[in-house]
């Protein structure tokens, strides 16, 4: 039976030696969460330097910024690491957190091909993975599956716009695939993610759901694109399915957002064109003794990560707090998991490894919404602690 266990070899980049990695712990002794780095395999708290995650990402050089922070020893990573599975959690000592605060968390949709076919898939089935095969075999024959070199907005995808309405196969879905607007959207208020170790959200009502592995980006509010991390946009295919009105429903809910394990903070040595050639990979691990595997290349994304954050915040939509931008993912699963043409989906206890070398992993447990640790600890109560450790 697979267990959620973390270490460091697991759980950091391949070169964290070398990484500007921003993180948060819960510190039980001070009552709240603290801002952290890695200094030789020590969490090191750098709170009193910068309160918030947010403030860090608002520094001219974040990266700089947060290799000359003094800060306070803590614990071994690895002891922090141990610590944070909910189920084994001894609440007198530290634990990992989901490394952003004060971002509002966002993320773009149907920025792949492959994606963008499940999701016409998913609307044509109204939500029914038995229709799923047969929907997705007869829209492959119409518009193929490679688009990943046709440009959104550009000549030739207004052409195939026009065509596939001709055809009577146009969907909303297409539209912000190929067309000029990204879809991007609100996928949980700020101080909600989760991050590794912990237990992820799926909501009792799907019973067609899917993991997704992505890059998060981490935009200060000016606009500038600071760091990166691992994401899991968790997906209810049949709530979206059944009405892209229920994107909401489908989207922002208990543990839904996993975040980590750690912002990597860009340099001279990572940088946005590295994360334009990371491949994500997946792996899901049931207690059914299933597996799944999977990949999604940010270099087969049709909308570059740079535009996408330009469509999220700029002149026409502030964040003064910045915000967190997953990226969406080319991988949507249709292995059979259960029965022949059933199409995958979760089971509780899944365990699902979201990793890339110059990031780390991302490792969560999938259980049900209302069986996931509750949301209690919101903004306010952020600034409460603060100010009363005299950090405000």
């Amino acid at each position: 039976m697979p267990r959620l266990s973390l270490t460091p070899e697991r759980t950091l980049p391949a070169d964290a030696q070398a990484a500007a990695l921003l993180g948060r712990i819960w510190r039980p002794d001070v009552g709240g969460p603290a801002v952290v780095t890695l200094r030789d395999g020590i969490v090191i708290d750098v709170t009193r330097a910068f309160p918030t995650s947010r403030d860090l990402c608002e520094a001219a050089d974040p990266a700089a910024a947060l290799r000359a922070a003094p800060g306070e020893a803590v614990a071994p990573i690895a002891e922090i690491l141990a610590n944070t599975p909910p189920d084994s959690r001894d609440t007198s000592r530290p634990w990992l957190l989901s490394p952003l605060d004060l971002q509002v968390v966002k993320a773009a949709g149907v920025t792949f091909a492959v994606s963008m076919l499940e999701r016409v898939i998913e609307e044509k089935a109204r939500g029914n993975p038995a229709a799923a095969a047969t929907i997705r075999e007869e829209i492959g024959k119409l518009i193929g599956d490679d688009l990943s070199k046709l440009k959104p907005g550009s000549p030739e995808a207004m052409h195939l716009k026009d065509v596939l309405i001709k055809q009577g196969a146009w969907s909303q879905y297409l539209e912000v695939g190929i067309g000029p607007d990204a879809e991007i959207f609100t996928k949980a208020p700020p101080m909600s993610s989760v991050g590794t170790g912990f237990d992820a959200g799926l909501h009792p009502s799907s019973t067609w759901n899917n993991p997704e592995p992505e890059i998060v980006l981490v935009v200060a509010s000016d606009g500038r694109i600071v760091g990166a991390t691992l994401g899991n946009d968790v997906n209810l295919r049949d709530v979206e399915g059944r009405s892209a009105l229920l994107l909401g429903k489908a989207k922002d809910n208990n543990a839904a957002a996993a975040v980590g394990p750690f912002i990597r903070l860009f340099d001279a040595g990572f940088t946005l064109d590295h994360v334009r050639n990371t491949t994500v990979t997946l792996t899901v691990e049931g207690e059914d003794g299933f597996t799944l595997e999977g990949s999604s290349s940010i270099a087969k994304i049709s909308r570059d990560p740079a535009d996408l954050a330009s469509q999220m915040i700029g002149p026409h939509h502030q964040y003064p707090d910045g915000a967190a931008l997953y990226l969406g993912t080319m991988f949507a699963p249709i292995k059979d998991r259960d029965t022949p043409g059933g199409g995958f989906t979760h089971k509780y206890g899944d365990i699902v490894t979201i990793a890339a070398p110059e990031l780390g992993a991302l490792v969560n447990r999938m259980k049900r919404t209302d069986a996931c640790e509750p949301w209690t600890f919101g903004t306010s109560h952020l600034m409460r602690s603060l100010a009363k450790r005299g950090l405000l």
